[in-house]
């Protein structure tokens, strides 16, 4: 699986989570990586450890998107936004492996795929803002 496809697979779960308790999530990740008919065991086991350690750091990411995205509350943000910016801020602030502007290009695609219109506008230049 291409990485792009990984975190693809990561964002459905992180969107997936908004409409699960803290309890439910983990369970829900686990029926999510259990469905999937594709995927090595070491990439499963990397969509796992990733999508568990954003929701570890949910508290700090929301903090960061909430004061990047002035005049945005995180509860008028769109559910989809929402994830991506999750998975990107993720990325930026805590995965080394993974540079800015990878993060924030492959969040501009999922925008793209999975936002509004204005989706895409929208993550980069609340991105761009946390890169800068």
């Amino acid at each position: 699986m291409k990485r792009s496809e990984l975190r693809e697979h990561i964002f459905r779960m992180i969107f997936q989570a908004e409409f699960s308790d803290e309890t439910e999530r983990r369970e829900k990740l686990t029926i999510y990586l259990n469905a999937l008919k594709e995927g090595t065991n070491k990439e499963i086991t990397y969509m796992q450890n990733k999508t568990g350690q954003i929701f570890d750091q949910l508290e700090e990411i929301d903090q960061t998107i909430s004061e990047i995205s002035s005049g945005w509350k995180l509860s008028r943000l769109g559910k989809a936004e929402l994830a991506i910016l999750r998975l990107a801020v993720y990325e930026i602030q805590y995965d080394e492996d993974i540079p800015d502007g990878v993060a924030i290009n492959e969040a501009v695609e999922l925008a793209k795929k999975y936002g509004s219109e204005q989706s895409p506008k929208f993550v980069n230049g609340v991105l761009a803002k946390l890169v800068s």
